[in-house]
Formats: structure tokens, sequence, C-alpha cells
């Protein structure tokens, strides 16, 4: 299944059901009177949040979105047949943005949590509501109300507990897998990873989190270099940060200086989150190589630096750890 994080629909509401003029006319009753019921009401558009999607791509391909008229009112004071709604079913994590791309209108955040789009048009009155003491035999009805259209923008960002950055061939994909049971793509040459991945890390029965694997950032990605900032709003509802800086390459300190100013420039306050450091790639670096980069990655840092290599799995076990204990320090912190 591809992956789509943005997506434009139109929605549009049912109108409601036009009144009815009718009168009763039976027999053995002398004074029938007026018995138009009214319509019924339009049909709304909803959408809901479900968790078993991480994708809008379904909307790639069904753009627009119209719920069905209510019914007319009839004869007897019967009312019209209220309309069902249409139900979008979104990905955990989607807004809900109007036709400016700047207005939000929704932020589904939690499994089962629903928003009305667009709310259906109410029936018309039929000529029994005109009824009065001065009017005994009113011939008037009333249109139903029309419902609501707007397009609309459906823009996802991921929610995980923690994410992983860096620059391209950082080892983030090699990382993600030798972690949790995700199978991203990996090579040797930049931007392999080119939508986010998401993978479960499980470290005991009761203590697990999610980890979000997000696409290299260069220099100039906040404005629209390589991959731009497309992907960054999936780091921001991340906890924690896990910086990864591939020791391998060599210059670890403009490589974790270039990540942290497009953090900064993004803004939303992704800069201000609780990171992690960690030299990765181990495996090709001599001791005196990890030793110095070491020392010049915690210079610039200021933040004690985990060793790693997620290729033979050496430190992956302390990282994850510290990196739990983290996630609890911060959503402590959050709900404080």
């Amino acid at each position: 299944m591809k992956f789509l994080d943005e997506a434009k629909v139109f929605v549009k509401s049912g109108d409601g059901g036009d009144g009815c003029v009718a009168f009763r006319r039976e027999k053995f009753l002398e004074f029938g009177g007026p018995a138009g019921g009214n319509g019924g009401r339009g049909g709304d558009v909803i959408v809901e949040a479900v968790d078993n999607l991480n994708t809008l791509i379904d909307f790639r391909y069904a753009q627009h979105f119209k719920a069905r008229k209510g019914g007319n009112g009839e004869g007897s004071d019967r009312t019209g047949a209220a309309a069902p709604p249409v139900l979008l079913r979104v990905p955990v994590g989607t807004q809900i943005l109007d036709d400016d791309r700047a207005t939000l209108r929704a932020d589904l955040t939690q499994p089962g949590q629903r928003v009305t789009l667009a709310r259906g048009g109410d029936g018309g009155f039929g000529n029994t509501h005109f009824k009065s003491a001065t009017n005994r035999a009113p011939r008037k009805a009333t249109k139903g109300y029309p419902g609501e259209e707007r397009w609309l923008w459906l823009r996802l960002k991921l929610i995980a507990d923690a994410g992983l950055v860096g620059l391209p061939n950082a080892g983030k994909s090699t990382f993600l897998a030798a972690a949790t049971a995700a199978r991203p793509k990996i090579a040797d040459y930049p931007f392999t990873t080119l939508t986010p991945g998401l993978g479960v890390v499980r470290l005991s029965p009761a203590e697990e989190f999610v980890l979000a694997d997000i696409p290299g950032l260069i220099e100039g990605a906040s404005q629209g270099a390589g991959l731009g900032q497309k992907f960054l709003g999936h780091v921001e509802r991340c906890a924690v940060l896990l910086h990864l800086v591939d020791g391998a390459a060599g210059e670890v300190t403009r490589a974790y200086r270039t990540v942290r100013a497009e953090l900064a420039a993004y803004g939303d306050a992704l800069a201000e989150k609780p990171e992690l450091v960690a030299l990765n790639k181990t495996d090709a670096m001599t001791p005196r190589e990890i030793a110095a980069r070491r020392a010049a990655l915690e210079r610039v840092s200021g933040k004690k630096v985990m060793l790693l290599s997620g290729a033979t799995r050496e430190g992956l076990d302390s990282v994850l750890r510290a990196l739990s204990l983290a996630i609890r320090a911060a959503r402590k912190a959050e709900a404080a």
C-alpha cells in the first residue's frame, strides 16, 4: 500500500426534504383538516479516526463525498425519512483543514473520535405545521433547508512515541529494522527511505512504544530542499527524538548541526523536544575514531552520546532502554 499523508476532498451534506400539503378526507370524519407531514433531515458528512489505517491513499481516487437528501413529507402527517450519514474513515493523527490550508477544523488523535464536517439540512414544514385557530386549512408548505458544502484538506501526522532523525544514510532504517518487526527498504545510497515508517518496540510484555523512521533531512529541507519539509510534520507528534549521526562518514559535528538547524527552522517547537544522540555505525570505525568523534559530538550537542551499530545490534538494547525512560518522562511532563 502506498503512503499518502495529504489529500483534498469535497464534502456536501444532504438537503432537507420538502414539506407536504395534504388534507384528510375520510367518510365519517366531518372536519378532516390539514395532514401534510414535515420533510426529513438531510444526511451529515462525518469523519472518524480508526486505528487500522496509516495512510490517506483511499482519498486519492475518491475525492467527492455527498450525502443523500432527506425524504419528503407525505399525507396522513407522515414525516419524511432522515437520510443516513456519509462516514469517512481516516487514520488516527489526521488533521482537517479548510481550503486555505491554515484554518484547523479538527485534530483526530484518538481512535473512535468523530467530527461532523458538514451538517445535513433540516426538513421543511408540511401544512399541518401552519394550522392555527384562524387558519384551519393552510395550503402552505416549505422547502427543505440546503445542506453544507466545502473543500477540505486532510493532513496525516503519524502518532509515534519516538522519532528517528538524521541525515540521509545515517542508518535510521537499519535501526528500525533491528529494533522492531518493520521491514523498511535498506540500501547503501541516500534517500532510500521516501516515506515515514512505523514499528513497535517491545522491551517486555508490559513495556512497548511506537518508533517512527522519518526520511533523511538535508540542509535547506525546511525551505523545500531534498524531500523538503513534507515529512517534518510527522515529528511534531513524537514525544522524544533519537538523533542518529553517521560516525563512519566523518564530520559528525556538521551533520548534527545541519539537522538541528532544520528542526529549528521548521518551528512548532521541534527543536525543544527531548533529544537523545547516538553515534551510529561503530562497526565501521576504529576505537580511536569512535573516541574522537564521540567527544566532538558531545561538545557540540551538550549531551551524553550513546554508541550504536544497527547492523551488528551493538548498543541497541541500551539505546532502546534510554528511549523508553525518556518517553515516560516526556509523557509525564505533558500530563502535568
